[in-house]
């Protein structure tokens, strides 16, 4: 079992005049965790960046802006010189910044116009049932005109019953009215037709038939849609022409801009610089090496001593080998380890899978779903996502196992039974005995007719994944507070256990045993405590809780059987409905067959997951596990695009 790297405190001491050797060194050596300098009474102050850092942030700012307006992504590399990117940044970035200025600006404009027309076509349309010429509406001393549309019908008898002089345009349909009378009448008109629910609406300053206008304003929009989108295009071939260099510069400034500004966070005064941080033990020699070659030896470098408050605060680097670096992942979404404590990666590797698998334990799902880790996997490029479908990958491998253990895929049993045939007629169930409530323990595992015999079965299991967390937890304490606090507060609990087991083996044999079991309980108790007072005492009841939590992995498991049995039950019994023919019902049998398993599928991905996740964080980190650790973030840069 691992424990996080150890590491080394160590300061770098020199003069003012090396101190950007010794950055670029500390930056690609990547090795070097600095503790950000807080100033005190020692006459050391934080420092000023270096003069290009301004500058470098202002292109750094600008090339994100640009990328994130392009919707550039991480791709494949393409690795770049980085003398050669630095060489043609300034003029590159400039040149596309205008580009895009330019155009970003021309659809700017284009879009209002489309706006504008948008708005025009709206003042056009109500009119376009009376297609009469707009200059029309307008110019006249003794006339009203009035424009708009009515909730009610209007007659031209209505208007003559006021007036003779009038000329009415209405369109019954969409009630669009345009109607001039004289000046003199227009009061008494204007009563009429607000009583009819009138609204003016405005009439386009231009001149035109409405339908003639409409067709202009379209052509033009359309014109405009067109320009619009060849603008786009264009930027979607910058985007093209220029990701690789937008990505590689974008690196290149990020590291300038941790070098320029890493002298905010140390200590110096007017002629000197201390970089206080942490480095692994192992490569603090390589560290030594690598300052002292960059600065001529002209730096001091030298470890420190570490008092016990400063170890517990180190920062933490993960100490695994490459099969179980994807559960760092599980890892740091609850919490990384403290620097003391032991990193349970290495079991979680084992023991998350395995319940992963004990509880879908169905080869058909585990082909699947690894099937679509590995798509997945080789689909997208990322190491986040890579170390997610690894750890769903390790769970098949288990799933296959235990599915080959309980004799099952997509819900068949592989296995003959009397009742039932299996999919392999070679294979058929053999009793192994009588288990628990007179069942009978078979191989294959059919866990529907094993229910009683599974959850003593992963009570079990729960107890040996408990107790390999109070060993975890022994280890800790030991090795923080010695043997005796180690085996009065984790011990104790190993041993309440063990007097249980005596007394019960007892109970079921040997009737003197129970009386040594009471007595180590009793002396288990006493233990407990001793470590951990009345807290412990109260605590007691919930080691029972613990173990039969771990009950959910049959319970879930049932359930993941029941639905796949019951798809199949129905898709079956659509399926040659008649006994004679393929028709709809057999068309829809494999729909149901297909999308009732595509559900399971899902369903397989969450339910064991969560669960399996939640007896790992809830039951087993709670017998040893802290957590809180720093993490070791190194100053430094892990170059994609770019190289030196």
């Amino acid at each position: 079992m691992s424990r996080p790297k150890q590491m080394t405190r160590a300061v770098i001491v020199g003069h003012k005049s090396i101190l950007k050797e010794t950055i670029d060194a500390l930056h690609d050596t990547n090795l070097f965790h600095v503790e950000d300098f807080v100033e005190d009474e020692s006459g050391f102050k934080i420092s000023k960046p270096f003069k290009n850092a301004e500058e470098v942030s202002k292109k750094l700012v600008k090339i994100r802006s640009i990328a994130n307006y392009l919707g550039i992504e991480s791709k494949k590399p393409v690795v770049q010189k980085s003398d050669a990117v630095l060489r043609e940044l300034d003029s590159k970035l400039n040149e596309l910044d205008r580009t895009i200025s330019a155009k970003t600006e021309s659809i700017s404009q284009l879009e209002n116009e489309l706006k504008d027309m948008d708005t025009q076509k709206k003042e056009v349309l109500p009119y376009l049932p009376i297609d009469l010429d707009f200059d029309y509406f307008r110019g006249y001393e003794n006339i009203k005109v009035f424009a708009g549309i009515l909730k009610s019908n209007l007659e031209a008898s209505q208007i003559s019953s006021i007036t003779q002089a009038y000329e009415l345009y209405f369109d019954p349909q969409s009630k669009a009215v345009v109607l001039f009378v004289a000046n003199n009448d227009a009061d008494k008109v204007y009563e009429l037709l607000q009583g009819l629910g009138f609204k003016e609406l405005r009439v386009p300053e231009r001149g035109g038939v409405p339908s003639e206008l409409l067709r202009s304003i379209e052509q033009k929009e359309a014109d405009v849609t067109r320009r619009i989108e060849s603008l786009k295009g264009e930027i979607e071939s910058l985007k093209t022409k220029y990701a690789d260099f937008i990505l590689a510069s974008d690196e290149v400034l990020s590291i300038e801009s941790q070098k320029a500004e890493l002298p905010l966070r140390i200590a110096t005064s007017e002629n000197a610089f201390i970089i206080d941080g942490w480095t692994p033990t192992e490569s603090y020699d390589r560290l030594v090496s690598v300052v002292n070659n960059a600065t001529n030896g002209r730096a001091y470098i030298t470890n420190l001593e570490v008092r016990e408050e400063e170890e517990e605060n180190a920062p933490v680097e993960y100490n695994n080998s490459k099969a179980v670096a994807p559960m760092q992942q599980i890892m740091d979404l609850y919490a990384r380890p403290k620097y003391f404590e032991i990193d349970p990666s290495s079991a979680i590797f084992i023991t998350f899978p395995l319940i992963y698998g004990m509880i879908l334990g169905d080869i058909g799902y585990a082909l699947i779903l690894g099937a679509m880790a590995l798509a997945i996997k080789k689909a997208i490029k990322s190491d986040a996502v890579a170390d997610m479908m690894n750890i769903l990958i390790y769970c098949q491998i288990w799933t296959i196992f235990f599915g080959l253990i309980y004799g099952e895929f997509l819900g068949f049993p592989l296995a003959s039974t009397h009742e039932e045939q299996g999919l392999l007629p070679f294979w058929h169930t053999v009793t192994l005995f009588q288990s628990i409530g007179g069942e009978a323990f078979t191989f294959p595992i059919h866990r529907a007719h094993m229910v009683m015999s599974m959850i003593i079965l992963s009570v079990v299991v729960g107890l040996i994944h408990l107790n390999l967390g109070y060993v975890f937890g022994f280890t800790n304490v030991a090795r923080e507070h010695g043997m005796k606090h180690a085996l009065l507060e984790k011990g104790s609990w190993m041993i309440i256990e063990l007097g249980v087991l005596i007394a019960a083996i007892g109970y079921v044999g040997i009737s003197a045993l129970m009386y040594v079991g009471a007595a180590v309980f009793v002396i288990g108790i006493v233990m407990l405590a001793m470590g951990e007072g009345i807290a412990g005492i109260v605590e007691l009841p919930s080691l029972m809780g613990n173990a039969l939590s771990y009950a959910r992995i049959i319970a879930v498991g049932l359930s993941s059987i029941y639905i796949a049995s019951t798809v199949n039950d129905i898709s079956f019994s659509m399926i040659w409905a008649d006994h004679s023919k393929i028709g709809f019902a057999a068309i829809a049998a494999i729909i149901v067959f297909i999308l009732g398993h595509a559900l399971n599928v899902a369903l397989s991905i969450i339910a064991p997951g969560l669960h399996a996740l939640r007896l790992q964080y809830v039951e087993f980190f709670g017998k040893f596990y802290e957590g809180g650790g720093r993490k070791f973030n190194p100053f430094g840069y892990i170059r994609k695009y770019t190289e030196e």
